[in-house]
C-alpha cells in the first residue's frame, strides 16, 4: 500500500472521533489504531509474504476492528465531476457521512450529466478520482466505511 495513503489515513483518524481504522486493498490491510495513553496512531499493515511488515513502536497491542470497507463505483463510463457545478462547493468530502440514496459525484457522458447516488451508509474515507478525471464503468471513486 502506498505510503501517501497511509499518511492520509493516519490524519483522517486524528481529524475524527474514530480510534481505530483498518483498510484492505487486494492482499494488502492496514490498521491504524489511536494509542489510548496519547495521541500517537499505532500502526499495523499486513501484506503479502513477498512485503516487510510496516510496525510502529507502541505501548500496547492494537484490537481488531470489524468495520466494512465499501466503494462507490462508476455505472458508466464517463468524466468524473464532484460538484455541481464550476466553483461550487464538492457533494462530499473526505470525513463526511453519507446514507444511502445521497448524491455524491456527477458523471458526464455523451453530454448528459448523471448524478450518481450512494448504494450504501457510511463515512467517506478517500475520493479515489480527481475532477474532470475520465472514468471506466465499474471504477470505485470513493471509499466508505
Amino acid at each position: 500500500m502506498d505510503i501517501r495513503k497511509v499518511k492520509k489515513l493516519i490524519e483522517l483518524l486524528q481529524e475524527s472521533n474514530l480510534s481505530e481504522l483498518e483498510i484492505t486493498e487486494g492482499e494488502d490491510s492496514v490498521r491504524i489504531s489511536r494509542n489510548t495513553s496519547g495521541n500517537s496512531p499505532i500502526i499495523t499493515q499486513q501484506t503479502s509474504p513477498a512485503t516487510p511488515s510496516l510496525n510502529a513502536p507502541s505501548q500496547q497491542a492494537p484490537q481488531i476492528i470489524e468495520e466494512e470497507t465499501n466503494y462507490i463505483r462508476s455505472p458508466m463510463v464517463g468524466s468524473f465531476y464532484s460538484a455541481p457545478a464550476p466553483g461550487a462547493p464538492p457533494f462530499v468530502s473526505i470525513g463526511k457521512t453519507v446514507t444511502r440514496g445521497s448524491v455524491v459525484c456527477i458523471v458526464e457522458a455523451m453530454k448528459m450529466m448523471n448524478q450518481i447516488e450512494c448504494d450504501t451508509e457510511g463515512t467517506v474515507l478517500d475520493i479515489l478520482v480527481k475532477d474532470g478525471d475520465p472514468v471506466e464503468f465499474d471504477q470505485p471513486l470513493f471509499t466508505i466505511v
